[in-house]
C-alpha cells in the first residue's frame, strides 16, 4: 500500500495574491527605468531646493503608477476567478465511512474520491473500482491532449469487487499482502473525463501542484514584448542625454560665475551660509537642480499611455466577428494585453496537431479487399468506377472473402457501446428495432482509437456490428494521404488458443520487463498472417487549416508542427493540410531501432544531422525543404548537436516534430528564443500537454477545444479555430504594432520638443535654473494637453484596410523584426524634436526681439509670456504633427486632435484670468490674454508652426513617391483602381473627352504598381 502524505489539492495560476499584490506590484512597476527614475527625481525634489515644485513629478507619477496597478489588479483578479472555479469545483470523498460533498481544493492525498459518469478528475487517481463488475472504467483525455478516443483503465482485482462505502473504508494495508504492479492503465490523470462507465472510486495519489498536468506546467514568468524592450533601451540614451545636459549646464555657470560680477551681482548677494558652504556640496545641488530642471525629457506618461493602449485596444479582439465561432457560441479572449503588439512580429508559430489543425474525428473514405478498392457512396460499399443504382436500394453482393474482411473490422477493435435506454414505446414507432431493450438508432460509440470508430460505424452502416478487440497497425497512403489499417487474420485451434491466452495473461501479471514480454507475446501471435484488406480513413482538419498555414508562410512566418503522435500518422495530416507541400524535399531524422547504446546512438545522430545539413546546402536554392524528426532523435541533437541541428532547421521552410513529450515541445521553443536571430515565437495548442509551450513561447494562443480550458486558461489569447490565427496576426497584429510603434516614438519627439527650449533659455538666464515654463504647464504638458490625441490615433489608426491586409499576407513582412522601432527611426524621431524644438525657440525669440513693442501701450512682454508663446507653439505644432501621422480619420480623431488645442487655449485663458488664492504667486496672473491681444504674437506662431510643419509634409510626399514600402504601394494602388471605377462610372453618365486621358494615366500608374509589387 501507498505511504500517503497530507497534500491538498490547490492550484494557482496567477502573479499576484491579496497579501503580496501592493509590493510585490511596486516592485514590478518601479523595475521600469522611467517609474524608477521619476520616483528618485520626485525625493530629490524633497530633499532639496529646486526650480520645480515636487508636485511636478510626484503628481504624474502617483497618477502612472495607481493605473497601471488597477489594470494589473483587474487582469489578475479575472485569473482568480477562473483558478476559483477549478479549486472550489465540488466533489465527494470518503470519510468517516459515508459519501461527504467538499471542494476540490480540500481533497488530500489518500483520500477516496467518488466521479461520476462526464466529471472530471480533480486530482491523479488510481483506480480502485467501478460500477462494472471487472472493474474497467472508460475516460477521454480531450483536455490533457486533444484525443477524443475512449481510452480503457483497470483497477487491481484485490480492489475491483469494493464498490460500497463500507467495503472501501475497511481497506487496510496488510503485512502478508502481496504487492500488486501498478502502471499507467491503473492511473487516472487529472483533467480527463469519465464516459460510458456510471461511476468509479479512486484514491488520491498526486494533488494540487504536484499532479502530471501542473508537473507539465513550466513556472509562469512575466511575458515583456520587443516594444517594451525597445523602450527600456531608448529611455537609458535619453537618460545620457538629460545627464549631459545637467553636466553641461553645471560646468558652464560655474564658468560663467568666474567672473566676480556674475558670481555675486549687487540685485543679488549672497548670504554667509551661501559663501561658507562646500564647493562640491554646492556643485552636486546643481547639478541635481538641473536635473530637476530637465526631467521632463523622460516621458513618465509613456507607460501609462501604453497601458491604456493596450487595455483598452486588447477589447476590438473580442469584439471582432469574424474571430466569432457561431456553432460553439465562443468569441477570441484576451487573458494578457500586454503583449498585444507582439503579433505583429511573430516569426515562428508552433502548434500542435490533434485538436489544433485537426478535429479529432475521423471519416471511412475508402477500402481495398483482395486487391479490388471500395468506395463508400450514399452508405453503400461500392467497387471504384460503379455507381450505387440499385433499383431496391439493396448493398451489392458481397463474396467470402469480403464478407471474411468486414467481419474482421467488425470484430476486432476497443469500441465502447452506451445505450441510450428509452422510456417508453409511447407514440408508436417499429417495436423490434427495441431488441434487447435499446435502440440501435441511440447507440454511442467510444473507442481507443478514432480510426477504430470510424470504421465500426462504417461497418453498422452496412449492416455489420460486433465488439472484441485487436491490435492495430497504420501506414501511409502515398496518395491521398489516409490514414491505412492493414487488416489480417491467422487461424488458430482450440489448443494453441488456450496457450495463447496463458501467455498474454502471464506478460501481462508481470513486474518485471512487462512491456518486453508483451512484445513477445503479441510477436508470437501476429505471425503468419493472412491479408484481407486495407481501410481509408481521413482524419478531418478543421475549416480552412490549409489557406491559414498558407497566408502564414507568405507573410514570411516559419509553421512548426509539435506532436506526441507517431511519425506516420503525423506525416500524413502534415500533407492533407499543407504544413508539407508535394514538391517539397522532406528530410528525416528519425531514431527508428538504434539499439547500439547511447554512445553510437549519439554518433548515429550526429551523421544524419550532418548528411542532412550536407544535403540542404548541395541542392537547389529554389527548392523547399521539410524535416521530420522524432523526440528521441530531437533530445539526442539537442543535447550533442545543437548548433548542426538548428542550422538544419533555419534552412527548412516546415519542421514536424513527432513523439513529443509536453516538456520536450518548451524546450524546442526555448531553443529557437534563445537562438541568436532572438526571432519572436507563438505557440498554439488546445490541451494540458501544450501548456509548457504556450507559456514558453513569447506569445501563447489556446484552443478553445471541446472539453477542458487548460491551455485557454494559462494562454494569452484565446481562440475557437485556428484558422482565426491568420486575422489574429495579419490583421490585429499589425495594426496593434504599427500604433504602438508610433505611440512611443511620438512620446520621445513630443517630450524632446519640450524639454529642449527648456535647456536652451538657461544660456540667457546665467543658468540660473529659472523655469521657462510655469509649474501647471510643466505638469499638465503630458498628461492634459498632448495624451488624448495619441491615444485615440493608437487605438483606431488604420495604415491600411482590413481586407487588404488579410488578402494580402505578405505586408506583414513591412513590420518584420521591429521594423517601425529600429534605431534609424528612433534617431530620426530624436533629431526632428531637436529641431523643431530649436525653431520654437529660437523663432520666438527672433520674432519677439527685445527691442520689439507688441502692445498698444508699449509694454513690452516679460519672460513668462515669452515662454508661454513658446509653450502655445510647441503644443499646437507637436498635435498638428500628429494629425499628418494619422491615415485613418473618425470623428473621435477629430474631436480629440482639434478639442486639445482648444482645450489648451480655454484653459490658459481661465488659469491666467483668475488670482488663485491658494498659489504663492500670480505670474501667469493676464499673461495669456495679453499675449492673444497682440497681433504679432498670432503671426509669430502661424510662421514657426508652418515653419516646422513643411518640411514634414514635403518629406513624406518625396518618400512615398520615390521610396514606397509595399503598404504604401497596396494602399496607393487600391485608391487607384478605385478612382478608376469611380471615373468609368461617372463617364457612363457624362462623356467629357478630357476625361479619358486621366483615366488612361490611372489605369497605367495603378499596373506599373502592379507589376514592382510582383
Amino acid at each position: 500500500m501507498l505511504d500517503f502524505w497530507k497534500c491538498c489539492l490547490f492550484f494557482v495560476f496567477v502573479p499576484y495574491t491579496i497579501w503580496n499584490f501592493v509590493p510585490k506590484n511596486l516592485f514590478e512597476q518601479f523595475r521600469r527605468i522611467a517609474n524608477f527614475y521619476f520616483l528618485i527625481i520626485f525625493l530629490v525634489q524633497l530633499m532639496i531646493d529646486t526650480p520645480t515644485s515636487p508636485v511636478t513629478s510626484g503628481l504624474p507619477l502617483f497618477f502612472v503608477i495607481t493605473v497601471t496597478a488597477i489594470k494589473q489588479g483587474y487582469e489578475d483578479w479575472l485569473r482568480h476567478k477562473a483558478d476559483n472555479e477549478v479549486n472550489g469545483a465540488p466533489v465527494f470523498v470518503v470519510r468517516s465511512g459515508s459519501l461527504v460533498q467538499t471542494r476540490s481544493k480540500n481533497i488530500r492525498v489518500g483520500d477516496i474520491v467518488r466521479v461520476a459518469k462526464d466529471e472530471t478528475f480533480p486530482a491523479d487517481l488510481v483506480l480502485l473500482s467501478s460500477d462494472r463488475s471487472d472493474g474497467t472504467c472508460h475516460i477521454t483525455t480531450t483536455s490533457l491532449d486533444g484525443e477524443t478516443n475512449l481510452k480503457t483503465h483497470y483497477s487491481v482485482a484485490e480492489t475491483s469487487v469494493c464498490q460500497s462505502v463500507s467495503r472501501l473504508e475497511a481497506l487496510h494495508p496488510h503485512p502478508h499482502t502481496q504487492a500488486q504492479p501498478l502502471g499507467p492503465e491503473n492511473l487516472l490523470l487529472r483533467g480527463a473525463r469519465l464516459k460510458n462507465t456510471k461511476e468509479i472510486f479512486g484514491v488520491a495519489v498526486y494533488t494540487g501542484m504536484e499532479s502530471k498536468m501542473a508537473l507539465n506546467y513550466k513556472c509562469k514568468s512575466q511575458k515583456r514584448s520587443a516594444v517594451e524592450k525597445s523602450m527600456n533601451t531608448f529611455l537609458i540614451i535619453y537618460l545620457g542625454i538629460l545627464l549631459f545636459e545637467a553636466v553641461l549646464s553645471t560646468i558652464l555657470k560655474y564658468a560663467w560665475q568666474a567672473e566676480d560680477k556674475w558670481d555675486e551681482p549687487f540685485y543679488n548677494h549672497k548670504t554667509e551660509q551661501e559663501r561658507n558652504s562646500s564647493p562640491i556640496l554646492k556643485f552636486i545641488s546643481d547639478f541635481l537642480a538641473f536635473l530637476v530642471l530637465y526631467n521632463f525629457i523622460i516621458p513618465i506618461s509613456l507607460y501609462v499611455t501604453v497601458e491604456m493602449q493596450k487595455f483598452l485596444g486588447s477589447f476590438f479582439i473580442g469584439w471582432d466577428l469574424d474571430l466569432y465561432h457561431e456553432e460553439s457560441d465562443q468569441k477570441a479572449q484576451v487573458n494578457t494585453s500586454d503583449l498585444n503588439e507582439e503579433l505583429g512580429q511573430v516569426e515562428y508559430v508552433f502548434t500542435d496537431k490533434t485538436g489544433t489543425l485537426t478535429e479529432n474525428e475521423m471519416q471511412f473514405r475508402e477500402c481495398s479487399i483482395n486487391g479490388t478498392k471500395y468506395q463508400e457512396i450514399n452508405g453503400k460499399l461500392v467497387p471504384e468506377g460503379l455507381t450505387d443504382d440499385s433499383p431496391d436500394g439493396s448493398t451489392p453482393h458481397l463474396t467470402g472473402e469480403e464478407l471474411l474482411f468486414l467481419k474482421a473490422v467488425s470484430l476486432c477493435h476497443t469500441v465502447q457501446i452506451s445505450y441510450d435506454q428509452p422510456d417508453c414505446l409511447a407514440g408508436g414507432g417499429d417495436p423490434f428495432s427495441h431488441a434487447n431493450g435499446f435502440s440501435t438508432n441511440d447507440m454511442e460509440y467510444y473507442a481507443s482509437s478514432p480510426d477504430e470508430k470510424a470504421l465500426v460505424e462504417a461497418t453498422k452502416r452496412y449492416g455489420s456490428v460486433r465488439a472484441s478487440k485487436t491490435m492495430s497497425l497504420y501506414l501511409q497512403d502515398p496518395c491521398k494521404g489516409l490514414r491505412t489499417l492493414v487488416v489480417a487474420c491467422r487461424h488458430f485451434s482450440p489448443e494453441e488458443y488456450i496457450d495463447v491466452d496463458r501467455c498474454l495473461n502471464a506478460a501481462r501479471t508481470a513486474l518485471q520487463q512487462r512491456e518486453e514480454r508483451l512484445q513477445e507475446a503479441f510477436s508470437y501471435i501476429e505471425r503468419d498472417l493472412q491479408l484481407l484488406g486495407a481501410t481509408g480513413v481521413e482524419d478531418k482538419l478543421q475549416d480552412k487549416v490549409q489557406e491559414t498555414i498558407e497566408a502564414l508562410r507568405l507573410a514570411g512566418i516559419k509553421v512548426w508542427v509539435l506532436t506526441g503522435d507517431k511519425h506516420e500518422t503525423a506525416v500524413s495530416v502534415s500533407l492533407s493540410c499543407g504544413h508539407f507541400h508535394r514538391t517539397m524535399n522532406i528530410l528525416e531524422l528519425l531514431q527508428q531501432q538504434w539499439l547500439l547504446g547511447p554512445e553510437l546512438n549519439s554518433l548515429i545522430n550526429g551523421e544524419q544531422t550532418a548528411h542532412l545539413f550536407l544535403g540542404i546546402h548541395s541542392l537547389d536554392h529554389v527548392i523547399q525543404h521539410g524535416l521530420v524528426v522524432d523526440g528521441a532523435s530531437l533530445s539526442l541533437a539537442l543535447r550533442e548537436h545543437e548548433k548542426l541541428f538548428m542550422e538544419v532547421c533555419k534552412n527548412c521552410s516546415a519542421v514536424l516534430c513527432c513523439r513529443m513529450a509536453p516538456l520536450q515541445k518548451a524546450k524546442v521553443v526555448r531553443l529557437l528564443k534563445t537562438s541568436p536571430e532572438k526571432p519572436i515565437t507563438l505557440a498554439i495548442g488546445d490541451g494540458a500537454n501544450d501548456v509548457s509551450m504556450i507559456q514558453e513561447a513569447h506569445v501563447g494562443i489556446g484552443i478553445m477545444g471541446k472539453e477542458g480550458r487548460q491551455a485557454v486558461r494559462n494562454s494569452d489569447y484565446a481562440i475557437a479555430r485556428f484558422k482565426f490565427l491568420a486575422k489574429l496576426l495579419l490583421v490585429h497584429g499589425h495594426f496593434y504594432y504599427i500604433r504602438i510603434a508610433t505611440l512611443v516614438q511620438y512620446f520621445f519627439y513630443k517630450n524632446v520638443c519640450f524639454i529642449t527650449p527648456q535647456f536652451l533659455y538657461q544660456f540667457f538666464c546665467l543658468f540660473s535654473q529659472q523655469t521657462l515654463y510655469d509649474s501647471v504647464y510643466l505638469t499638465l504638458y503630458n498628461i492634459c494637453f498632448t495624451s488624448l490625441p495619441i491615444l485615440v490615433y493608437s487605438l483606431f489608426e488604420q495604415l491600411v484596410h482590413p481586407h487588404v491586409l488579410q488578402n494580402k499576407p505578405v505586408l506583414y513582412r513591412d513590420i518584420s523584426r521591429n521594423s517601425l522601432l529600429s534605431f534609424r527611426t528612433f534617431l530620426y524621431w530624436t533629431l526632428l524634436g531637436f529641431c523643431h524644438a530649436f525653431v520654437f525657440f529660437f523663432g520666438s525669440y527672433v520674432l519677439m526681439g527685445e527691442d520689439t513693442t507688441l502692445m498698444g501701450n508699449g509694454q513690452m512682454f516679460g519672460n513668462w509670456t515669452f515662454g508661454t508663446l513658446v509653450f502655445t507653439v510647441m503644443v499646437i505644432t507637436v498635435t498638428l504633427k500628429l494629425a499628418l501621422e494619422t491615415h485613418f480619420w473618425t470623428w473621435m480623431n477629430h474631436f480629440v486632435t482639434w478639442g486639445s488645442i482648444a482645450f489648451y487655449f480655454i484653459f490658459s485663458l481661465f488659469y491666467g484670468g483668475i488670482i488663485w488664492p491658494f498659489l504663492h504667486t500670480q505670474d501667469m496672473y493676464f499673461v495669456f490674454v495679453q499675449l492673444l491681444s497682440s497681433g504679432s504674437a498670432w503671426f509669430a506662431i502661424i510662421i514657426i508652426v508652418v515653419t516646422c510643419l513643411f518640411p514634414d509634409v514635403v518629406k513624406k510626399v518625396f518618400y512615398r513617391h520615390l521610396q514606397p514600402t509595399s503598404t504604401q504601394k497596396r494602399k496607393f494602388l487600391k485608391f487607384a483602381t478605385s478612382d478608376c471605377c469611380r471615373i468609368k462610372n461617372e463617364q457612363k453618365k457624362k462623356n467629357p473627352l478630357p476625361m479619358h486621358f486621366h483615366f488612361s494615366m490611372l489605369t497605367l500608374l495603378a499596373l506599373i504598381l502592379q507589376i514592382n509589387m510582383s
